[in-house]
């Protein structure tokens, strides 16, 4: 059987230098060697490289994606497959290196209002989990004239450059932790462990146009149908975040590469349970597509022999339409479902917090409610724009303060009621 490995290099701190390295548990980066490697695209006219550590009194806005720093071992693998490396590269097999504790975030002009917030101290950081990473940031000025969604290209490729070439640092480190994942097809895995339940974990990805997009090996999702993938292909970046959906519960690269119940479900394989595999599975925007694209997620899941499915949810609003339906469609023809939400129920949690019910869905797990209100005290330092508050979801005109205080709800914080249940905000059954 063939296996993928995980292996994780510790970073504790990050630093500017003359030259890009790892040295220890410090990654020291070259802001002149990171912006070249950049600026060779075209639709980028200025990068500018900041570095936020945790505990320091930063305020990053707007931020439009997160990636974690990964590379192949073997330099003639890729991660990211499809986006900037060989059509053709399978992921999920081989080793990855991971530089954990670091995150490259992008910011700079707004590309669409959908864009989030991180504070490294203080209250909002206690929604947030990249408030405790050491976080290289990229503020970068688009090209003249261009349109948006050349800007939002331009923005998401750099993201993904700027973590494949920190990532690569890490190959060579003698400290690291490893964990080894089994890949086996469904047809091996059903004969392996016949009396296990067999679990499929449904991963919604927004596919919606004007920029709300996730991209499958480099193909935006808004022409596909869904996909199944072995689990460790998340791991390796197949999935690629460009998605403008409300910063709460967006899934940014980071939270699909790092997806909990991807690595919950493996944990538990062989245990208690016999996991298929994962179906990505696009959310459109009109009822037909929306039937469509569930009927084939349940296609697939039947031809594996699911008897019980995860279906967790990407964004809010017209994709509860996509669970509540699938939902049904998995229950009435005997795959029980576990749905993994979060809630838009006004800031008293008084009203109901999902667009869509069905009476199937009766095992529901919710991360918080995004219009929860806060007020983020002023930080000595903003990396971005920090007028940016008042037009990001969550925010409002008014909610900058004259003194750099931020009223909002913490629908603009990124990640804050993430939807695959990665950050602080948990369900508990009363």
């Amino acid at each position: 059987m063939e296996s993928f490995v995980l292996r994780r290099v510790r970073i504790d701190d990050v630093q500017f230098g003359e030259k890009s390295g790892v040295e220890g548990t410090r990654l020291t980066v070259s802001e002149r060697e990171l912006r070249e490697l950049l600026l060779e695209d075209r639709f980028l006219k200025d990068v500018k490289v900041e570095i936020a550590r945790p505990g320091e009194s930063k305020r990053i806005v707007p931020i439009k994606d997160i990636l974690e720093p990964r590379a192949k071992l073997d330099p003639e693998q890729e991660v990211f497959p499809g986006v900037i490396s060989d059509l053709n590269y399978a992921p999920g097999t081989g080793t990855t290196v991971v530089l954990d504790g670091v995150c490259v975030m992008t910011s700079g002009r707004l590309v669409n209002f959908q864009e989030g917030l991180v504070d490294m101290t203080g209250p909002g950081a206690g929604f947030c989990l990249f408030s405790g990473k050491n976080n290289v940031v990229l503020v970068m000025e688009p090209a003249e004239n261009i349109s948006k969604h050349d800007h939002e290209r331009a923005v998401r490729l750099a993201g993904v450059k700027a973590a494949r070439y920190l990532g690569a640092l890490g190959r060579n480190i003698p400290d690291y932790s490893e964990t080894v994942y089994p890949v086996a097809g469904p047809v091996e895995l059903a004969a392996l462990y016949p009396h296990l339940p067999k679990i499929v974990y449904v991963c919604q990805t927004i596919a919606q146009g004007l920029l709300h997009d996730n991209y499958y090996y480099g193909v935006n999702a808004q022409g596909c149908l869904p996909m199944l993938v072995h689990p460790t292909e998340f791991m390796d970046g197949a999935i690629v975040s460009g998605n403008c959906a409300a910063p709460c519960h967006k899934h940014t690269t980071y939270h699909l590469q790092n997806n909990p119940i991807v690595e919950d479900l493996l944990d538990e394989h062989g245990k208690t349970l016999n996991f298929l595999g994962v179906i990505v599975t696009p959310v459109r925007t009109a009822f037909g597509e929306k039937e469509r694209i569930c009927r084939q997620a349940f296609k697939l899941a039947r031809m594996l022999g699911a008897e019980g499915a995860i279906i967790s949810e990407d964004g809010g609003g017209n994709p509860e339409a996509d669970l509540m339906f699938a939902t049904r469609l998995f229950e009435k023809n005997g795959i029980k479902v576990v749905l993994v939400t979060d809630e838009y129920a006004g800031s008293d949690g008084a009203s109901p917090g999902l667009a869509d019910i069905t009476p199937e869905a009766d095992a529901v797990v919710t991360n918080g409610n995004g219009n929860q209100r806060v007020t983020l005290p002023p930080m000595k330092e903003t990396i971005g724009v920090l007028d940016t508050v008042e037009r990001i979801t969550g925010g409002h005109s008014g909610g900058l303060r004259p003194d750099g205080a931020v009223e909002m709800e913490i629908a603009g914080i990124m990640g804050s009621t993430n939807e695959l249940g990665i950050e602080n905000l948990r369900t508990i059954a009363i």
